[in-house]
């Protein structure tokens, strides 16, 4: 009977329309001219060319000879990274340059190992004998005892 009454009840009708919040027409406009005015959100600040400072030319006229800038020159968003004191870029060798001497250490390293693998022996010709296998210096009786001399193999 419980069953026949929850199942006959009218549950409450939901909006089947999501409202999804959107800004006035001035917001809009509002949004859009900042993006077009200031893209980079540095408040119109002139932004000179990402070049790094030790790549200028060091014999040049400069107000700030270690610097190596001018005064009044505009300074990069990002001058922690392009000064002089930054780490250093490695121009001096490219990617295929260092990738093939890469490899040709590579192969040097195994061509002399297996060089030595040839020639290297593995065990002496003819391997120790002692006089009653050592077996007063390895422990005594009970111990394991060393190759005696008259011992065939191992």
């Amino acid at each position: 009977m419980l069953a026949q009454r929850i199942l006959a009840r009218r549950l409450p009708q939901v909006a089947a329309r999501q409202s999804v919040p959107r800004a006035s027409f001035s917001q809009v406009r509002s949004l859009a001219a900042a993006e077009v005015e200031d893209p980079l959100q540095n408040g119109n600040y002139q932004n000179p060319p990402r070049v790094k400072r030790a790549f200028r030319d060091p014999y040049g006229d400069w107000w700030d000879k270690q610097e190596r800038r001018n005064f009044g020159e505009p300074v990069h968003e990002e001058n922690e990274i392009l000064g002089v004191f930054s780490p250093e870029q490695y121009t001096h060798v490219t990617a295929r340059k260092g990738l093939f001497q890469l490899g040709a250490f590579v192969v040097t390293f195994l061509g002399v190992c297996g060089v030595v693998s040839l020639f290297y022996p593995d065990k002496p010709s003819i391997p120790r004998t002692f006089p009653d296998g050592l077996e007063k210096e390895l422990g005594g009786p009970g111990a394991a005892p060393a190759r005696k001399p008259s011992e065939a193999s191992w």
